[in-house]
This record gives C-alpha cells, structure tokens and sequence, in this order.
C-alpha cells in the first residue's frame, strides 16, 4: 500500500509538471501567433505613451515689484503718527485725511472742499443771524428811547419808571420778535469749527504729513512752511478787510457807537497781518477759502437787502 501511495504521489508531480509545460506551450503559441499577425512585442511597449511634462513655475518679478513700489508709494495712516481721534480737533484731521486719500484729492483741494462743506452746513444761521439783525436796525430807535428814558429814570432814582421802562423794552422785543442773543449764532457756531481747523491743520504740518511737502497749489506747492511770497496773507487780509466793509454797510451802522465798533473791525485785518505770515501755507489755505466764502456771502445778503 505504501508503495501505490508513493507511485500516486510520483504519477500527481508529474502531471502537475505536464500541465504547467502545457500552459507555457499554450502561451508561447500565443506569442507566436501575435508574432505571426504581425504585432511585435516591442510595439506594443512602445505604444504606452510617455508621462506628462510637469510645466515649471516661472516666476514673474512684476508682481512682487509692483507690490512693492504700492506700499513704498502708501501714505502712512493718521493713528500710526499721532494724528486724529475723536476730540473735535482730531475729527478735522479724520475728514481731511478721508478726503485726501478716499477722493485721491491733493491737499489744497482737500482743505478747499473740507472748508466749503463746513461753511454750507452753517450757512443756515449766517442766514438767521442776517435777518435779525436786519429787523434790530430797522427798529433800532425805538429801542434807543426807551434805552434812553430808563437810563434818565436810574440816574434820577425813580426805581419805578426805570422799572416801567424796562418792561416797555422787553415787551417791545417780544412782539417784534427781536432776540440780540441771535446775532451771536455766527460767531458761537464759526469759533469752535476755526480753532478745530486752526489747531488740526497746525499738528498736520508740524508732525509734519509727508504728502503736504508737494501738496499745495502755484506757489505754495509746501504747505508745511509759511509762504515765501507774504501773499496768502495780504490776500487773507485783505478778503477779510472786505467781508467786514461790506458787512457793516449792509448792517447800517450809524450809531456813534457803532461807528466806532466799525473802525474797530477795520484795524482788525492790519493787527493781524503780523502774525500770519509766520502761519503754515495749509492754515493760510483753509484761512482765505474761509474768507472768500464769508465774502460771497456778504456780497449775496448786501444784494439782497
């Protein structure tokens, strides 16, 4: 029995020995009959087509220069140097800069439109102002007797008519609708904006901001030094010498008292000259844009009155 298991073991290698020669006989046939078909085995590796060329990366010197030539070129921000805020002075110099730099404006235009913008939103009581002091002259007599009689009644010592008088003044005041507390709306309201400007300005040119060396206009191309020529302030006194003329002629001034206030205000403009001509070209800028406003104004009210 061992024997026939050891025979059928011999008999199973030798068939699978057959079987595996059968099947290199069947796959040389096959090559063979590719062969003969006229299909080499060579071609067939050369059909495979070759990988994809990865492109390289060129780099383009343009962009970084650009890039770079754009943040040389940027203006610093106002915070980065100690400018602006939220005080009112630091308010002026944050619309300046939004202007200068959001409208691409140089900075005489930017200090032209800031001061026209200002000028307008309280052209409204320049208008209310005018009109009540127009009605206070018109009616300025009758409050100048009555102002005359009470002044007679305290210095006799009549408390009673002086008290009389007083109450004729007021009620006088009241039907006519007349306030003196409205001629002040001007000043009170103009005050406050011309030091804001004045003194936001004065910290631009004295940080100083770099873009205001070439941002002036004609002569006064730096508007971080005083004007060379002296004629941004004869020209801002000169304009203002002109607001105040014609604005006391249309206001009618003939009281001695007045008279005098007129000639007071026409020295005013030659006190000043002295001191502004060490002022910056960008205060002198805001200055006589403010002043020429202030002019047409006068001129519109005059015509019209």
């Amino acid at each position: 029995m061992h024997i026939n298991v050891r025979r059928n073991g011999v008999q199973t290698a030798k068939q699978q020995y057959k079987i595996s020669q059968n099947y290199a006989t069947l796959g040389v046939m096959n090559i063979r009959h590719s062969s003969s078909n006229g299909i080499n085995n060579v071609d067939l590796f050369q059909q495979i087509p070759e990988p994809p060329v990865i492109p390289e990366i060129v780099e383009t010197p343009v962009i970084p220069d650009t890039i770079s030539s754009l943040v040389e070129g940027a203006e610093p921000a106002f915070a980065s140097i100690g400018l602006g805020g939220w005080t009112p002075v630091g308010i002026v110099q944050n619309c300046m800069e939004f202007l200068h730099i959001g409208m691409d404006l140089p900075w005489w235009g930017t200090i032209a439109i800031g001061t026209i913008v200002v000028r307008t939103i309280i052209f409204p009581l320049v208008i209310l102002a005018q009109r009540n002091a127009a009605k206070m002259n018109n009616h300025l007599p009758q409050l100048q007797v009555l102002q005359l009689k009470m002044t007679e009644a305290r210095q006799s010592g009549n408390a009673m008519d002086s008290a009389r008088y007083a109450q004729e003044m007021v009620q006088f005041m009241k039907d006519k609708q007349l306030n003196p507390l409205k001629n002040m709306l001007v000043p009170l309201a103009q005050a406050p904006l011309f030091i804001s400007f004045f003194m936001g300005l004065r910290g631009m040119a004295n940080t100083p901001v770099d873009s205001m060396h070439t941002g002036g206009l004609f002569w006064f191309t730096d508007l971080t030094l005083p004007d060379q020529y002296f004629l941004l302030p004869v020209i801002t006194s000169l304009t203002m010498y002109l607001t105040i003329e014609i604005g006391t002629d249309s206001a009618r001034l003939s009281a001695q008292n007045m008279q005098t206030m007129k000639y007071i205000l026409r020295a005013l403009p030659l006190c000043i000259l002295p001191f502004t001509v060490n002022f910056p070209g960008a205060i002198l800028c805001y200055w006589t844009c403010s002043n020429f406003i202030s002019l047409l104004q006068v001129f519109q009210i005059f015509r019209y009155t």
